[in-house]
C-alpha cells in the first residue's frame, strides 16, 4: 500500500477516534509547527506536524476534576505523598503534566485548555481571602504580619541577588537574572507576563514573555514540592504541635471554619450560597472594571489584588456600617474549591518540554533558586518567626509563594495542618502578605532593580 494512503488512513482514523470522544465544539485541532506553516492545509494533516488539541471550557474543568480524583487517590494510597504532604493538585497535575509530555514527545501533539476558567477560578480565590479579612482579623496579626512582611521583603533582595549575579556570572543579561527572580518566582504567571512585555519592548530581552512563564511554571511546581517536606522536617526535628489539637475533619464552630481546615464539614444553606455568589460576583466585576481604569496609570495593579481589595473594602462595609453578618463557612467552601479548581488547570496547563529545553545557565540560576528558598525558609523564615508550630507552617507558606503563588501557598499548608493541626497564626498572616502586600513590594523593587541595573 503506498504511504500517502496509510497516512491518509491513520489521519483518517484518527479524526474519527477523536470526534467519537469529543463532542462537536469541545475540542479544536490546529497544525503547529514547522510543516504546517510550510504545507497546505490537507498535506500539513497528511504529513503529521505536530498538533494542538484545543480543550473548551466545559472539558477543561471536566479534565481539572479528574486532575484532582486523581491526586486524591495517589495521596491517599502512596505513602511517599503523605509523608512529605505533597497536595492533592499537585499530586494529580504533575502526573497529568507527565503524560502530556510524553503524549507531545511520541505524537507531536499538544494539549491547550481554556484558561478563562483559570484567571477565573484565582480570582474568586483572592476574592475569597478578601472576603474572610475583616479588620479584627487583621488586628489578630499584630507585629507577627508586620515581622513577616519584612522578611520577604528581605527575601526578594536575596532573591534577585541571586538571579542577577548568576546571570552577570555566566555571562548573561542581567535582566534575565531578573526574570528568573522576584519577576517570576515571587510574581508567578500574571507578573511574569506584565513585565515580560515591558522587558520586550522597552529593553530589548527577547522572549521575555515565554522565557518568564517557563520560569514561573517551574516555581510553581518546586514551590509546592518543597514547601511541605521542609515543614514537616521542621515539625519532626524540633517536636513541634499545633496549640489547637483538634482533627482537620471534625466539625468545628463557625467561627472556627477557614482555610487551613479545608476538610472540616460546613453547613450551608441555598440562601447563603446565593449571597456568597453575589459577594463574589461584586469582587469580580470591581477587580475587572478597576484593572481597565488604571491600566497605564501609577496605580496599576494586577486583576487579583484588586479582587482581593474588594473583598476585604465589601466585607468590611458590611459589617461595620449596615450590620450585615457575612456567611464565613460559605465563603471558605467557595475559596478552598477555587484553589484546589485553579491550581489543577495551572498544571494542567504546564508544557514540560518548554522547561527542558531551557538553556543550562538557566537551568542552574533556577535550581539556586530553589536551594536558597529552602535555606531561607529554614534558618531565617522558621527562626525569626519564632521558632513554633506555626513558625513551621509560615516556612511551607513562604516557599509556596515564595517561588511560585499564594494558591500554591495555602496548598502547602493545608496539606501541613491537615496533618498536624490547625495555625490561625499562619493563616491569618500568609494571605495577607503573599496575596496583597508582597505584589506592591515587588513591583516597587523590580522597578528600582530595572532602574539601576546596566
Amino acid at each position: 500500500m503506498p504511504p500517502m494512503r496509510v497516512l491518509t488512513y491513520v489521519s483518517q482514523w484518527a479524526g474519527a477516534t477523536l470526534r467519537a470522544f469529543f463532542p462537536a465544539g469541545a475540542l479544536r485541532v490546529v497544525p503547529t509547527g514547522p510543516l504546517a506553516a510550510g504545507c497546505a492545509p490537507r498535506a500539513a494533516s497528511l504529513l503529521f506536524p505536530r498538533m494542538q488539541l484545543s480543550f473548551s471550557t466545559y472539558y477543561t474543568l471536566i479534565c481539572a476534576a479528574l486532575v484532582l480524583l486523581v491526586g486524591k487517590f495517589l495521596v491517599q494510597r502512596i505513602r511517599f505523598l503523605r509523608d512529605f504532604n505533597i497536595p492533592e493538585p499537585v499530586a494529580g497535575g504533575l502526573l497529568a503534566a507527565a503524560l502530556i509530555y510524553a503524549l507531545h514527545e511520541f505524537t507531536g501533539y499538544s494539549l491547550a485548555f481554556n484558561t478563562d476558567l483559570q484567571t477565573g477560578f484565582m480570582l474568586m480565590f483572592f476574592a475569597s481571602i478578601g472576603l474572610s479579612a475583616n479588620f479584627a482579623k487583621l488586628r489578630e496579626g499584630g507585629a507577627g504580619l508586620v515581622l513577616f512582611l519584612v522578611i520577604i521583603s528581605l527575601f526578594i533582595l536575596v532573591q534577585n541577588g541571586v538571579g542577577i549575579g548568576l546571570a552577570a556570572a555566566m555571562g548573561l543579561d542581567p535582566l534575565i537574572g531578573l526574570i528568573a527572580g522576584s519577576i517570576t518566582l515571587v510574581g508567578g504567571h500574571g507578573t511574569a507576563g506584565a513585565w515580560g512585555v515591558v522587558l520586550e519592548n522597552e529593553h530589548g530581552v527577547q522572549g521575555a514573555v515565554t522565557l518568564g512563564i517557563a520560569c514561573a511554571t517551574f516555581g510553581l511546581v518546586i514551590g509546592g514540592l518543597i514547601g511541605g517536606p521542609i515543614a514537616k522536617g521542621l515539625v519532626t526535628r524540633f517536636q513541634l504541635k499545633a496549640i489547637a489539637g483538634t482533627p482537620a475533619a471534625a466539625v468545628a464552630a463557625p467561627g472556627d471554619l477557614n482555610f487551613e481546615n479545608p476538610q472540616q464539614v460546613r453547613l450551608i444553606t441555598t440562601s447563603a450560597a446565593i449571597e456568597t455568589l453575589a459577594l463574589f460576583a461584586a469582587c469580580l466585576g470591581f477587580a475587572e472594571f478597576m484593572t481597565g481604569f488604571t491600566r497605564g496609570t501609577a496605580l496599576q495593579l494586577p486583576t487579583f489584588v484588586w479582587a482581593l481589595g474588594a473583598g476585604v473594602v465589601l466585607r468590611n462595609a458590611l459589617d461595620y456600617l449596615f450590620n450585615f453578618q457575612v456567611f464565613d463557612r460559605a465563603i471558605d467552601l467557595f475559596g478552598n474549591v477555587s484553589l484546589s479548581v485553579y491550581l489543577a488547570i495551572a498544571l494542567l496547563s504546564l508544557k514540560l518540554w518548554e522547561l527542558s529545553g531551557l538553556a543550562a545557565p538557566l537551568m542552574v540560576i533556577l535550581l539556586a533558586q530553589t536551594v536558597t528558598m529552602a535555606l531561607y525558609a529554614v534558618f531565617v523564615t522558621f527562626r525569626v518567626m519564632g521558632k513554633n508550630y506555626d513558625a513551621a507552617v509560615l516556612a511551607a507558606g513562604h516557599c509556596g509563594f515564595g517561588m511560585g503563588a499564594t494558591p500554591t501557598a495555602i496548598a502547602n499548608m493545608q496539606a501541613i495542618t491537615n496533618q498536624y493541626g490547625p495555625s490561625h497564626k499562619a493563616f491569618l498572616i500568609v494571605p495577607m502578605v503573599g496575596a496583597f502586600f508582597i505584589d506592591i513590594i515587588n513591583a516597587a523593587m523590580i522597578q528600582l532593580f530595572i532602574r539601576f541595573l546596566p
